[in-house]
């Protein structure tokens, strides 16, 4: 019987990348310096294969996270994103920064398991950003043995939106794509990683449209 990517010989993650899974990942911080600025926000999102064997975002993890003890907050950047580290509302939902990751961690590692993946790459938008914020508070936090990422490798939508658009800015990239994107919402770790999952699903999909084909055929 011939095969089709309905069935149970449908691909994993780990067939794709090496073994990677591609967890796209966005930050929201009080500045630019990943060693003294806190980290307010992080989101994660898996990317997966749906049935028919095309690239899809997974289940979403999100933090809201309370500033570390001695962490600089910068009001430039507090203004910018429009988060309020001290909102009474946001106190009551927030993590410390260890709890986050750890729960994060869990679930990634989870997946990851499931796609028979070794590591998860961090996909980002300028993706080096959200890595080197992600190491800071590894290292503060203690989670390195629960940390699920590559230490340098990532996947970067920025140059992937050049090839493919021409476009660098994520609202931009996103409106060539046909992505709804809605700038009030934007500066939300959990928006700005769900429209970055999308875009990146978006641009495997069109560059490898049959490779799904290929890895079955090579099962």
């Amino acid at each position: 019987m011939e095969k089709n990517v309905t069935d149970e010989t449908l691909p994993i993650i780990g067939q794709r990348f090496r073994g990677f899974l591609p967890v796209v990942v966005d930050v929201e911080t009080a500045g630019f310096n990943s060693q003294t600025d806190a980290l307010l926000e992080i989101a994660a999102i898996p990317i997966i294969y749906d049935a028919e064997g095309k690239f899809v975002p997974g289940e979403a993890y999100h933090a809201h996270i309370n500033p570390f003890e001695g962490a600089h907050l910068d009001r430039r950047s507090l203004d910018f994103i429009g988060i309020d580290p001290f909102n009474p509302m946001r106190v009551a939902m927030a993590e410390d920064e260890k709890s986050a990751l750890k729960r994060i961690f869990k679930a990634v590692n989870n997946v990851r398991r499931d796609q028979n993946c070794t590591h998860a790459v961090l996909v980002g938008h300028n993706a080096h950003f959200d890595l080197g914020f992600l190491q800071a508070a590894i290292t503060r936090t203690g989670t390195k043995n629960q940390n699920p990422f590559h230490s340098f490798s990532v996947f970067d939508t920025v140059t992937l939106s050049a090839v493919m658009f021409g476009q660098t800015v994520l609202a931009k990239s996103c409106i060539q794509a046909g992505i709804e994107f809605d700038g009030k919402e934007a500066h939300s770790a959990l928006y700005d990683t769900q429209k970055t999952a999308e875009l990146f699903c978006y641009i495997l999909n069109k560059l490898a449209p049959n490779l799904v084909d290929t890895l079955i055929a090579n099962q």
